[in-house]
C-alpha cells in the first residue's frame, strides 16, 4: 500500500458513498509530477539552473532560430506572463545566459538570443536533463510508454474540454 492507497482507504471508510476512484488517479499523477520534477531539478541545478531558466534557455535551444526569438514568440513557446519572461530573461541576461539583440526585421524590437555560454550550458544540460528523464521511465516499454502517453493525452484532452 503506498500512501494513495491508505488516504483513499481512508475516504472509503469515513464516507463510504462517496466514490473517491478519481481521487486515486488525481493523487497519483499529483504526486508523481512532484517526483519527477524535484528528480529533474536536481539535473538542472548541477548546472546552475531553475526550471524557469531551463525552460527559457532550452526554448530558444529547440527553436531552430539561431538569431534569437522576439519576445512573443518566446513567450508563445513558454506559456508564461510578459511579466515573467521579463524577469526571466534578465536574470539570464545578467548570467551571461543570453543577449538581447537587434531584430532586423522590426527596428523597434529585439530578440533574445543565446549567447556562446548559454549554448554551451543548454548544450550540456539538456543532455543530462534527457539522461534524467531515460532514468525515470526506464521501467517501462517503448509500447508501455507509448500506451502512457495516448492515456495522458487523452486525460489532457478531457480536461481542457471540460475547462472550457
Amino acid at each position: 500500500m503506498d500512501q494513495v492507497d491508505r488516504i483513499v482507504a481512508q475516504w472509503n471508510s469515513a464516507r463510504p458513498d462517496l466514490d473517491v476512484g478519481p481521487m486515486e488517479t488525481i493523487g497519483r499523477l499529483y504526486r508523481l509530477a512532484a517526483m519527477l520534477r524535484s528528480e529533474m531539478e536536481k539535473t538542472w541545478k548541477a548546472y546552475g539552473l531553475n526550471p524557469a531558466s531551463f525552460d527559457v534557455l532550452a526554448t530558444l535551444r529547440r527553436s531552430g532560430k539561431p538569431d534569437g526569438l522576439s519576445p512573443g514568440e518566446l513567450l508563445d513557446l513558454t506559456m508564461v506572463t510578459s511579466g515573467t519572461m521579463t524577469n526571466r530573461v534578465d536574470q539570464l541576461v545578467k548570467g551571461g545566459l543570453v543577449a538581447r539583440v537587434p531584430n532586423p526585421e522590426d527596428k523597434r524590437g529585439f530578440l533574445i538570443r543565446l549567447t556562446e555560454d548559454g549554448m554551451t550550458k543548454i548544450e550540456a544540460a539538456v543532455t543530462d536533463h534527457v539522461k534524467t528523464q531515460h532514468r525515470l521511465m526506464d521501467g517501462f516499454s517503448h509500447k508501455q510508454r507509448g500506451e502512457l502517453n495516448d492515456l495522458l493525452r487523452m486525460l489532457t484532452g478531457l480536461v481542457e474540454t471540460d475547462a472550457d
